[in-house]
């Protein structure tokens, strides 16, 4: 993050900000250290992983047990291990442009493996480990010679992970704790030597474990038949009266929801880069074959409803590019004020995750469902070979589902950025209400944000949903309070337009940095224009179906009047399918995702 200034320092003031007032990090300032590693993993997945796909999944787990150790070589298993064990301990900006280079190998199975034990395989011990527990996992887990893995999710304990009901009870001579019980769905299941698992001390205070795969009545039960990621190991576990010593008590007794919980943050944040990564190479493998195709004498890549099923990838992988890289610098900002040598430095470290709560959840629900909506309508461009194995799309299609589940269903992270938001807001860490008094001067005002701009009609339009969505949210704080919560289909549609927000707000800030530095691209300003048409539309519709909820059909004159009086502000004069025919004969002229 070379010479920027970023000075946000808690999640969701997006929402507050006029938008392209202070400056975001994008891919394009990435320093050169960055791309050198970027380059490294690219290479190693093209040429170690790529060619060997149909073997990953056939499920040869020991190919990709040697895989994972020549990423240990390399050093790619050790980004986050502090230096004094021997890791690399680099910035988190340079662990998100890993993860996402990681999927150019086009191996969803490889990904999950390697992912797993570069993340929630060793984030527990090194955020939360003693130094004994650090020095001996983390160097072997660093090269690849252990495997680690992350047990959290039972057969009755899913998306409600602390209701867990392994125990885990202190032994007589207080010398082990012994664990009886199951976990469910666990990657790297059958190739892991550790697990970070997690149980009940005494029946109700959550808690974390280093467990061993030796330690006498641990069982890895049989895998998984899985719809896709079949390469990847997932299995069950089985406890009977394991004993495991004290020591390796991850953190303190109780301290488990925040060991699981800070992790998963991070987690989130990875997966958005992971699927961005594949919604690109969705996108390079998908033009490819359509400027082949030849249908009624040309290519179907130059019929005009394959051009919008391009230009609708495009935009929405170019969102969330923005909005990731954007997102992990502001946490690594917050990150660089603590101190190092601080006792407690992970610890803050989690903390200040968890400030990210919102964007974390954003990256891993528009990551999914982006690489989802990428994955169908590449199927679709292929037409009957995208439902053939031999083609590159099937196996996509069946991988990228689970990424809707996993890390937390989107479900549960929609109603975590709502939770979040209406948490910050009755503390007053954002102030929605004092923003709301400037609403009505702004409703009123002819000023024009960032004139000299070429967005400047697209800036306005964002900042004036800013408004119409808090003044929404306002609405149901005053009708539920606290019962928001509870209010899950309407906390659903709040949390769609804080995330579309935050997709558009970073994109057009990105745009805008390009215009200042390098000068107008009219593909990008293209971009920029569809996508906050798409999202003012979609906003004013949230909205309003939203009001109608808070107000059960009943909407009082003087609220309908202020949404009318937003919708005329709001309704965009954009040109949208010529502009999307204009975007995709931009990628034809690249043949691949070009930005």
């Amino acid at each position: 993050m070379d010479n920027l200034v970023v000075n946000r320092k808690t999640g969701g003031m997006y929402m507050l900000e006029t938008v392209g007032s202070t400056p975001i990090f994008s891919r394009e300032q990435l320093n050169d250290q960055q791309k050198e590693i970027q380059k490294m993993v690219e290479d190693f997945v093209t040429e170690k992983v790529y060619p060997l796909n149909k073997q990953i999944e056939s499920k040869d787990l020991e190919l990709t047990k040697q895989l994972i150790r020549e990423m240990g070589e390399l050093g790619l298993l050790s980004i986050d291990i502090p230096e004094k064990l021997g890791g690399m301990e680099m910035d988190k900006v340079t662990g998100i442009v890993v993860a996402e280079a990681l999927s150019y190998g086009g191996s969803g199975s490889f990904t999950v493996s390697a992912s797993t034990q570069t993340g929630i395989g060793m984030l527990p011990i090194i955020w939360f480990g003693s130094e004994e527990q650090q020095e001996k996992y983390l160097p072997k887990l660093a090269t690849g010679e252990l495997i680690g893995a992350y047990a959290l999710t039972e057969p009755e304990a899913g998306s409600d992970a602390t209701s867990g009901k392994t125990i885990a009870n202190l032994s007589t001579d207080e010398k082990n704790y012994i664990l009886n019980g199951e976990k469910q769905f666990i990657t790297n299941g059958g190739i892991a030597d550790i697990y970070t698992l997690f149980a009940q001390v005494g029946g109700n205070k959550f808690s974390a474990f280093i467990v061993e795969r030796n330690m006498e009545g641990f069982e890895v039960g049989p895998e998984e038949h899985k719809l896709g990621s079949k390469g990847s190991s997932t299995t069950p576990l089985k406890l009977t009266n394991v004993s495991v010593p004290v020591e390796n008590l991850l953190g303190n007794v109780g301290d488990g929801a925040s060991i699981a919980f800070n992790v998963l943050n991070q987690g989130r944040l990875k997966l958005g880069a992971h699927v961005l990564g594949g919604c690109k190479l969705i996108i390079t493998k998908t033009c490819e074959y359509a400027l082949e195709r030849r249908q009624f004498g040309q290519p179907i890549a130059f019929f005009d409803a394959i051009k919008k099923k391009f230009s609708d990838m495009i935009i929405r992988t170019y969102a969330l590019d923005s909005l990731i890289y954007r997102a992990i610098a502001e946490i690594q900002s917050t990150v660089e004020e603590l101190d190092k040598n601080a006792p407690d430095y992970y610890v803050k470290m989690g903390q200040m995750m968890e400030r990210f709560a919102i964007e974390s959840s954003t990256s891993k629900v528009m990551g999914s469902e982006a690489i989802g909506f990428c994955a169908d309508q590449g199927i679709q461009i292929f037409g009957g070979y995208g439902y053939i194995e031999e083609y590159p799309l099937a196996k996509v299609y069946r991988d990228c589902r689970i990424d809707r589940i996993w890390e937390g269903t989107n479900e549960i992270n929609r109603q975590i950025i709502t939770g979040y938001f209406m948490k910050k807001a009755l503390l007053n860490e954002i102030p929605v209400r004092e923003r709301l008094k400037d609403r009505d001067a702004f409703l009123s005002s002819e000023e024009v944000n960032a004139p000299h701009s070429p967005l400047s009609e697209q800036m306005g339009i964002l900042d004036t949903g800013k408004f119409l969505v808090l003044a929404v949210f306002n609405e149901a704080l005053i009708g539920f309070g606290q019962d928001l919560k509870n209010e899950q289909i309407l906390g659903e549609a709040l949390a769609d337009c804080f995330m579309d927000i935050y997709a558009t707000d970073s994109t057009l800030a990105r745009v805008n940095q390009i215009f200042e530095s390098n000068g107008q691209s009219n593909v990008l300003m293209q971009i920029a224009q569809v996508l906050t048409a798409e999202t003012s539309l979609n906003i004013l519709n949230r909205a309003l179906l939203s009001l109608n909820n808070i107000y059960h059909g009943k909407v009082p004159p003087d609220v309908m009047d202020l949404y009318n009086t937003f919708q005329h502000k709001m309704l965009p004069k954009t040109d949208v399918a010529q502009l999307k025919r204009e975007i995709a004969e931009y990628v034809y002229k690249q043949k691949k995702y070009p930005f």
